[in-house]
């Protein structure tokens, strides 16, 4: 078997700590929510396009209909994940909203459930249950500070089942198309939906001090690009279960580098609540782990 020339565990690391900093840059930017995320999305297709043009666009041609349809829905649920996710940051703690994000696997799993009759086992429902229980405990502490912050935890819930269903729609496309050609389109598609939400929404695409520009595009560049790229590295030599479990520790990151960078104070509600979703989350994903390995055994052909 072939050998990385790099530690994919390492690899891992960076790729987590790099997802780890989209909080923290949109939380120092002072443009509205709509215009970081355009921004950052336009910057990344930007710097995606020359690579695009030379490896990828002959591909184009041989996407279907179908696929292209999915994508395109895909690109537009995105858009409005980023949207609600940094609305969220401007009025909740970076720790709030990057834990309730985590709660994906059980939307995703939810999608299953609701779409493809999915059975649960009573420990991965014990597990999801831990999960809701932590993001509650972190809500209840929010509430007792603002309606603002709860609000804000609110928008990241939301931004975490349309992140779910960008996901669930990309899984069938990225069977049939190459990941940077289908990540190129997505991102295209979410940059015009933005550009177009920006337009209606009223606000300004300029000007905005030259510190906001550097943050979009290092939103493009770090947690974007570097770190989605290296998290898609390590599918090939990690396990997707490793990895899902690796991506949890974003919000500790997240938590960490606003403590240090802009003094965000961590309340005793998000800490046990934030374990709480970790552990349950981890938990639950062990559990769809040990049930795919059983049904290989059970089915080796399959």
């Amino acid at each position: 078997m072939e050998k990385p020339n790099i530690n994919p565990a390492l690899v891992l690391a960076i790729g987590v700590a790099a997802v780890s900093t989209s909080a923290i840059l949109v939380k120092v930017s002072t443009a509205p929510a709509e215009v970081i995320a355009f921004y950052r999305l336009l910057f990344s297709v930007l710097i995606m396009l020359p690579f695009f043009i030379l490896k990828y666009v002959s591909e184009l041609k041989h996407i279907t209909k179908q696929d292209w349809s999915l994508s395109i829905v895909s690109g537009i649920f995105l858009a409005f994940h980023f949207i609600l996710w940094f609305e969220s940051l401007n009025l909740t703690s970076v720790a709030s909203s990057t834990v309730l994000v985590t709660l994906q696997p059980l939307f995703a799993f939810l999608g299953t459930y609701l779409f493809f009759k999915e059975r649960f086992s009573v420990k991965a429902l014990f597990a999801g249950g831990v999960a809701i229980t932590g993001s509650v405990i972190i809500s209840w502490g929010d509430f007792r500070i603002s309606g603002s912050a709860f609000m804000g935890d609110i928008l990241a819930l939301v931004a975490c089942a349309l992140i779910t269903i960008y996901l669930m729609f990309g899984q069938s496309v990225r069977k049939r198309v190459s990941l940077v050609a289908y990540t190129f389109i997505v991102y295209a598609v979410s940059t015009v939906t933005l550009f177009i939400y920006v337009l209606f929404s009223g606000e300004a695409l300029h000007p905005y001090p030259p510190s906001d520009w550097l943050y979009f595009l290092l939103l493009a560049l770090i947690p974007t690009l570097l770190g989605h790229t290296l998290l898609n590295w390590s599918v090939k030599w990690l396990s997707t279960s490793t990895i899902s479990v690796a991506i949890l520790f974003e919000p500790v990151g997240a938590t960490i580098l606003a403590y240090y960078l802009i003094g965000e104070k961590v309340l005793w509600t998000q800490v046990i609540g934030g374990l709480i979703v970790m552990a349950g989350i981890s938990a639950f994903l062990l559990d769809k782990r040990m049930a795919a390995i059983r049904l290989q055994k059970e089915n080796p052909l399959q």
